[in-house]
């Protein structure tokens, strides 16, 4: 018999599961300089994939787009 634990548990892993399979791939190639600034993008951050902007560009455009969602 299983109990309320259990069955939480497994309704928490098959959330975690789905929101792994839905979440966005970066496996895109990634940029050497930034679209936005041209500044030279670190290597480190590159192999991340996907990657169009520096740090500093990328934290600004996210701040720049939470603004936008309300």
């Amino acid at each position: 018999m299983t109990d309320i634990i259990d069955t939480a548990n497994d309704v928490a892993q098959q959330v975690v599961e789905r929101a792994i399979a839905n979440a966005p791939k970066f496996n895109g190639p990634s940029l050497t300089e930034c679209q936005d600034c041209g500044d030279h993008i670190p290597l480190q951050r590159q192999q991340l994939g996907s990657v169009t902007r520096c740090i500093d560009c990328q934290q600004y455009f996210d701040k720049k787009q939470r603004g936008y969602r309300r």
